[in-house]
């Protein structure tokens, strides 16, 4: 179900990709409907299969190891689009400015800056760095 062209770019962080794969009440409602709609194109980079997990193999995200461990087969199921990380996306990362330490975080800022992606986050750190970030 489409809407009239209306297609809306969406980058999943780790945490909204979680919630839903595992149909958790943390997500909140309009994003479910976002991510959802046929008419949308959701795409989860490749540094979110990377931070599942190494958080899974460090034993701070069991609840993602049947995830990890099936982790292109619930892409599909899903009708996501798995995006890869590229030398261009590495190296906007790595030259991203300020003080956000996190890898995984600044891989999916240059990510949605180049390939123009709304980012799904609850994390208000990803304003900082003028991404356009749904939640």
């Amino acid at each position: 179900m489409t809407h009239g062209g209306n297609n809306v770019r969406l980058l999943l962080d780790t945490h909204a990709l979680i919630w839903w794969m595992s149909n958790s009440p943390s997500l909140p409602g309009t994003i479910s409907r976002l991510i959802s709609d046929e008419g949308n194109t959701i795409f989860v980079s490749a540094a979110s299969a990377w931070e599942m997990a190494t958080k899974v193999r460090l034993g701070r995200l069991p609840a993602a190891s049947d995830i990890t461990r099936n982790f292109q087969e619930y892409l599909l199921q899903s009708g996501f689009e798995s995006l890869p990380v590229s030398a261009e996306h590495g190296i906007r990362a790595g030259l991203l400015p300020g003080p956000h330490q996190d890898p995984f975080d600044r891989m999916l800022i240059a990510q949605a800056e180049i390939e123009k992606l709304s980012l799904v986050s609850n994390e208000k750190i990803f304003d900082q760095y003028g991404v356009r970030r749904v939640w």
